[in-house]
């Protein structure tokens, strides 16, 4: 299987060999050859070439967005193949693959929709003259996704950075390379001028590396862990290109006496054990108010325990493998460390006992009582399906304990009482807070995190811009 697309060409790569491997089964997916630093220098000279001669920058919004539109009915009627692609590459259920592709296709219409809406300004005069602000594209942007969602992820970078009139070099993980390289080749053959979206799958220090440093990158757009992003951070200040960071998260579920305790119980589920843990915005800090603590979460451990593991592709799967052997190792690390610290294994902390399922990546949905905020678990992203249980008493001796993290990516707040709500969901540090629901996300909702989870809004009009530089203009007007 070739690996990059560079201009309209499908071919092989000249860097490091890649190996997908199913992580339901162990099986070989296939075997690709990665981008080098020669690879992406003639991908990164299409680019250039793309937006300039193609005219991309120069095309009405109304023309953007009707190759856009082309671009998401393309990935409709190839969802069931996308869905597929990811499954095999990062062990999501199919049915969560399924929504993902429909995801992506929502995505590329509502950037196409904001192609027609997106506006200039006229800002107020303080002189004799006429004022205008526009916004111009960068013109190549490499964007760099993880393995967790790259059907969403990466047509959440793609289509705002066309539609704002960019060039993208798209580096997905070497883990899912696949689903990258269907989505280039549907958007040219529903007409996307070739070198304005490029694939170029590798690892990220030879082709990641490569990437951030070429001189035709003008603006870096990167979801992953914070290490990396701090990495990522580091070269852009040196090369004086923004930098758009989508990082780690510990985000926390709260739960007050008052709440719904059925939906609460439901919303904390799926909060972390969805996708088997392995989302940014997991709730994996579940802070449950003293009086109600000992039978809520018992209700917790039980509901996790009757979650069906299975193969992706069952019907009655609700929670597939991780996404590598890798994963599980590092999963199992922080669960046998929260032991050494005296934590309480509820529900899980060991791999299923299926025999169905033993050539896989998979480990078992885990609760873990009895440890404090300082804790291992407690405190770092672990990114599987794991979920910490703490106390908590008042509103400040909760917010104290919440906002003790180093991330502020998302947080779940639940609660009968309104006034209540807004008062935590305003004084708690995170991006983005649910109140009596979870993990409901929009395309049209600005998205990011506060402190070490990241810099920068993706998604929405914001999300448009981003990929954008202000430009004033005055018109004089004496004389």
């Amino acid at each position: 299987m070739d690996g990059l697309l560079i201009g309209d060409k499908v071919t092989g790569g000249s860097g490091a060999v890649l190996r997908s491997i199913n992580p339901a089964d162990g099986l070989t997916n296939y075997e690709i050859a990665g981008a080098n630093a020669a690879d992406i220098d003639r991908a990164a000279t299409l680019a250039q070439q793309a937006v300039r001669d193609a005219g991309w920058r120069k095309q009405k919004p109304h023309e953007r967005a009707r190759l856009l539109s082309r671009i998401a009915d393309a990935i409709a009627a190839n969802g069931e193949a996308l869905a597929r692609q990811q499954m095999i590459e990062n062990g999501k259920v199919l049915a969560e693959c399924r929504a993902q592709a429909a995801s992506a296709a929502a995505t590329f219409r509502y950037y196409a929709a904001a192609c027609e809406t997106m506006e200039a300004e006229t800002p107020p005069a303080r002189g004799n003259y006429f004022g205008q602000t526009v916004y111009e594209p960068y013109g190549v942007i490499v964007a760099i996704t993880p393995w967790n969602s790259p059907l969403t992820m990466e047509a959440q970078k793609i289509a705002p950075a066309l539609a704002a009139g960019n060039a993208v070099l798209l580096k997905p993980s070497e883990i899912t390379s696949g689903v990258g390289l269907i989505v280039a080749r549907l958007a040219l053959e529903a007409g996307l001028p070739p070198g304005l979206l490029q694939v170029l799958p590798g690892n990220g220090r030879e082709t990641g590396t490569a990437l951030v440093n070429h001189d035709a990158v003008r603006m870096i757009s990167f979801t992953g862990g914070t290490g990396t992003g701090r990495a990522i951070a580091a070269v852009a200040a040196l090369r004086l290109i923004p930098a758009a960071l989508e990082l780690g998260g510990k985000s926390p579920n709260i739960v007050f006496a008052d709440a719904d305790l059925d939906a609460a119980i439901e919303g904390v589920i799926g909060g972390i054990f969805e996708a088997t843990g392995q989302s940014c915005v997991a709730g994996s800090r579940l802070f449950v108010q003293r009086a109600i603590y000992s039978s809520f979460v018992e209700r917790i451990a039980a509901a996790a325990r009757g979650l069906r593991p299975g193969l992706p592709e069952s019907s009655g799967a609700q929670i597939g493998p991780l996404a590598s052997f890798a994963q599980r190792e590092r999963v199992e690390s922080f669960v046998a460390s929260a032991r050494e610290e005296g934590g309480q294994v509820l529900a899980g902390g060991q791999r299923p006992a299926d025999q169905a399922l033993q050539a896989g990546a998979f480990y078992l949905p885990t609760v873990i009582d009895g440890l404090s905020g300082a804790a291992t678990v407690c405190r770092e992203e672990i990114f599987g399906p794991v979920l910490a249980v703490l106390p908590f008493d008042g509103e400040d001796d909760l917010i104290a304990q919440v906002n003790e993290s180093v991330y502020g990516l998302a947080c779940g707040l639940w609660t009968a009482d309104y006034k209540r709500a807004w008062r935590v969901a305003r004084a708690i540090e995170a991006g983005t807070v649910w109140i009596n629901t979870y993990k409901q996300l929009s395309i049209a909702a600005p998205f990011g995190g506060f402190k070490q989870s990241g810099i920068g809004r993706e998604k929405g009009l914001s999300g448009l811009r981003l990929y954008q530089q202000a430009k004033s203009l005055y018109w004089g007007l004496d004389g």
